[in-house]
């Protein structure tokens, strides 16, 4: 049989992109080498699934191509998603900042997708290879099928421990597709000997600002044995590069606390001054680093204001982050020059697409790339659908 799309990769963008195809009418095989579907949904929110954010909007993704997750977010939104959550009757709740969460299990996540690919009789092969891909006479041969249509969803490098690779690019460089070069991120930062004494402070964790250039997020961040982590710090990284240093802003009234201190409390030191806002262990870190041993009567004006400077502008230079290990997700990926907003299919090979994370859109933590995921994932069914052989 002539399968009208090939979908490789079971996980939430290919599965999706499915069962709107199947739907449809259209004969659909989705094949992955894992044992089981929609690994990474298993794991995500603490096994509760950030499946979507109330709050999503283009600026809230990055892409070489400015302007391309527009389409798809716009006519696949957050509230389509939840109304199918709703409609299979799956409990959620919002936390801080728009996240949406199952009250129960992401394991009802994947059972819904896989129920909504047997409505469409979508046939799902797991520990299945993908073997050699070839295009001829405009068909796609894969996993020893054929097939009007081959749908990347394989996703990117990051988790490699649950069997994630760069096979996407592979295909996609097969094809004549470029390729952003993909990096971790929503990842640790590794801190090196300059902020030795915050590495000391491990599992410390406080409110921050976090900012590098333009991009300012403001969640806490987490001190650790290797270098910086938390929610701020993982949004931040997807727009750091190499060499360039981090601020945290973890004291934004630290002017008016340290005048206050002076005032109120003239003959203690400035650890205690600091102790009063911030954690007792980030208070000594910082009392080590600028080394201010007198009682704060004695100390200027024009230092304290020093001091505030500081603590409203910590800066931290990382030698590099904790790579795809411990990466939420892959930034960069197929380019997405190459392929049309609309459809997510390769505009020079028809009958390819690619989806979700294999693509150079990154959202940001939250639930933004699991939306991106189901929002590339509809647009490519449709089109699917559309083509498919009556």
């Amino acid at each position: 049989m002539t399968w009208d799309a090939i979908i490789l990769g079971a996980g939430g963008a290919g599965l999706l992109a499915a069962a709107t195809a199947g739907q449809s009418g259209a004969r659909v095989l989705v094949v992955d080498h894992a044992p089981k579907a929609g690994k990474k949904i298993l794991i995500s929110g603490g096994g509760r699934c950030n499946f979507t954010n109330t709050g999503v909007e283009p600026h809230c993704f990055i892409s070489e191509n400015l302007h391309f997750a527009k389409s798809a977010l716009s006519r696949y939104t957050q509230w389509d998603f939840l109304a199918l959550l709703e409609s299979h009757k799956i409990a959620w709740h919002q936390k801080t900042l728009g996240q949406l969460f199952c009250d129960g299990s992401a394991r009802q996540v994947v059972a819904m997708l896989l129920d909504e690919c047997a409505k469409g009789q979508v046939e799902v092969r797991l520990s299945t290879e993908i073997g050699e891909i070839v295009h001829r006479n405009g068909l796609f041969y894969a996993a020893g099928e054929h097939a009007q249509s081959l749908v990347i969803a394989t996703g990117g490098p990051s988790i490699p421990k649950m069997g994630a690779t760069g096979v996407a690019y592979d295909i996609a460089r097969q094809f004549g597709l470029g390729v952003v070069t993909p990096r971790p991120a929503l990842v640790p930062f590794t801190l090196g000997e300059v902020d030795q004494a915050f590495k000391e402070i491990a599992g410390v964790s406080v409110p921050a600002i976090a900012r590098v250039d333009d991009a300012v997020f403001e969640e806490a961040a987490l001190f650790t044995h290797r270098g910086l982590s938390g929610p701020s710090i993982l949004q931040i990284s997807s727009y750091w590069s190499p060499g360039r240093s981090i601020s945290l802003n973890i004291l934004p009234n630290a002017h008016a606390a340290l005048k206050q201190a002076k005032r109120d409390m003239p003959r203690a030191r400035l650890k205690a001054a600091l102790s009063e806002h911030l954690p007792k262990r980030l208070a000594d870190a910082l009392d080590r680093t600028l080394g201010i041993g007198i009682e704060l009567a004695n100390v200027p004006d024009a230092t304290l204001t020093m001091v505030a400077d500081t603590l409203t502008n910590l800066d931290f230079h990382p030698t590099g982050t904790e790579g795809y290990a411990k990466a939420e997700v892959t930034a960069g990926g197929i380019d997405t020059r190459g392929l049309s907003s609309r459809t997510m299919e390769a505009k020079d090979v028809p009958g390819l697409f690619a989806i979700g994370e294999a693509v150079d859109v990154t959202g940001w933590l939250g639930g933004y790339n699991f939306q991106w995921a189901w929002s590339s994932a509809v647009a490519a069914g449709e089109e699917i659908a559309k083509r498919r052989t009556p």
